[in-house]
């Protein structure tokens, strides 16, 4: 009577665990299909041959020593970045990646996904680039949210990244115990 019971509460166990596996797999079907898509996309973004990320160009001097200063190079990108990408979009930076191996900084800015390469000793303009890899990134951790809606902390990357890591958690926990539990209930039916 009691390994009839215990069967009972397993199988029980199962149909609870199926249910939410189910449940949880239908109401977050599309986040599921976006996160595995931008993921994929972003593990490819290196590999692409300058689609999702364009390729860094080469300066001429790796020695810091002969550079340009910061704010002087700051001023050719922003001038640059008006002329030819908009008189019209903020010229906030965001930030600067700084390459003293290939000889060039790259400038991002802000509010849109725009890049622009310059040659750190001579300031020469190598390179306008749409920054496709980091609207990936944006809409796979839910940031384009934040940015579209204006929220200021981030709140909403924040609850997507956590109703989705916990989703996927509870995915794993239900989906080996969908696997393992019929097997276990085999098992012991078997040695019974």
């Amino acid at each position: 009577m009691a390994k009839n019971h215990r069967r009972k509460q397993q199988a029980k166990v199962i149909r609870i665990f199926r249910k939410l596996h189910r449940t949880t797999g239908a109401l977050l079907f599309f986040f599921f299909l976006f996160i595995s898509i931008t993921g994929l996309l972003l593990g490819w973004k290196k590999n692409s041959s300058g689609l999702i990320l364009a390729k860094t160009e080469k300066g001429t001097s790796t020695e810091l020593s002969e550079w340009l200063p910061l704010d002087t190079l700051k001023l050719t990108a922003l001038k640059i970045f008006r002329d030819s990408i908009s008189s019209e979009t903020s010229l906030e930076i965001d930030r600067i990646d700084v390459r003293p191996d290939k000889g060039v900084l790259k400038f991002k800015f802000k509010d849109n996904f725009h890049g622009i390469q310059l040659d750190g000793a001579t300031g020469a303009l190598l390179k306008i680039e749409n920054r496709r890899s980091d609207f990936i990134e944006q809409v796979h951790d839910g940031s384009i949210l934040d940015r579209y809606l204006g929220t200021s902390n981030g709140q909403i990357k924040l609850f997507y990244t956590s109703v989705m890591g916990l989703s996927l958690l509870l995915f794993s926990v239900t989906g080996f115990w969908l696997w393992y539990g019929p097997k276990r209930m085999k098992r012991i039916s078997k040695n019974s």
